[in-house]
């Protein structure tokens, strides 16, 4: 493999680790614009133990998670009685204001950015992306992904089945939040550089789109948009400087196409029922 396809898997682990980190809020209806805030969180938290602290790898990029985590669930609270559009602007001023607030902490270098001494290889970098893709799809088979598909469908319907609508909202939010900070820690220690003004609304809405177009309703949905946004610009370099114009051009025709996302539950039965019967056939 050479250099530049090795750069671009890597990347493509990050888009995905950001990708699942949307994914859970918005199973159960949470649709959350500051998850490069948290990312934000993760990286600085986990360069920090390394940098200042003298903490391993392994113990600081859970870490910086576990404070993404630690920081969504102080916010959640109050920042989940909100819905709809309202939760959407809530949390885009939250990654906003955890942006700015390392960009003024001269702890961490300020605006300056930076440094990470400790270096994350790129086989770190895609064992933890499998790590986290095997994780969200392990629970994505248990009930805890049926509730958050009922809360989302109804909310009200869910509460009267019993259901503790405010506790599972929480927790996809928190869990979220934490896979964030993983990323961000380990995007902090493969460039061994942090800086605040990377973590902006613009990677945010990139996230949410890889998911949207990727498709919601299955947990491929946000592998499948996160490689095609990562994938199809290096396709396109053909196009020279027409190529983001035909990007562009690619996502709205998609979107036209199967505005329910790329991946659907009746893709996947319709591709499964095509394999069957490739195996009949003699």
């Amino acid at each position: 493999m050479s250099g530049y396809q090795l750069g671009l898997l890597v990347i493509l682990c990050f888009n995905v680790i950001a990708a699942y980190a949307v994914y859970l809020p918005l199973a159960a209806g949470q649709l959350n614009l500051g998850i490069a805030g948290f990312m934000a969180m993760g990286a600085y938290t986990a360069a920090y133990l390394t940098n200042e602290m003298g903490w391993s790898l392994g113990a600081a990029i859970p870490a910086g998670g576990a404070a993404a985590g630690v920081l969504a669930l102080v916010v959640a609270i109050p920042i989940l009685r909100i819905h709809g559009i309202y939760l959407a602007l809530a949390t885009f001023a939250l990654g906003q204001v955890i942006s700015a607030v390392f960009l003024n902490l001269e702890v961490v270098g300020a605006a300056a950015g930076y440094q990470v001494i400790a270096y994350a290889q790129p086989a770190v970098v895609i064992c933890v992306t499998a790590a986290v893709v095997l994780f969200v799809f392990v629970l994505s088979r248990t009930r805890f992904a049926l509730y958050l598909t009922a809360i989302k469908n109804d909310t009200v319907v869910s509460d009267l089945l019993g259901l503790n609508v405010r506790a599972l909202q929480v927790a996809a939010f928190a869990i979220g939040a934490v896979i964030a900070g993983i990323g961000g820690g380990l995007y902090g220690h493969h460039f061994s550089f942090v800086e605040a003004q990377h973590f902006s609304v613009t990677l945010s809405v990139y996230t949410v789109l890889y998911v949207l177009l990727g498709g919601t309703q299955t947990v491929w949905g946000p592998l499948v948009g996160a490689a095609f946004f990562t994938l199809i610009p290096e396709l396109l370099r053909a196009g020279g400087g027409w190529r983001y114009a035909l990007f562009a051009l690619f996502i709205i025709g998609f979107m036209a196409w199967r505005p329910q996302g790329l991946v659907t539950p009746a893709l996947g039965r319709a591709l499964t029922r095509m394999g069957r019967t490739r195996e009949v056939r003699p």
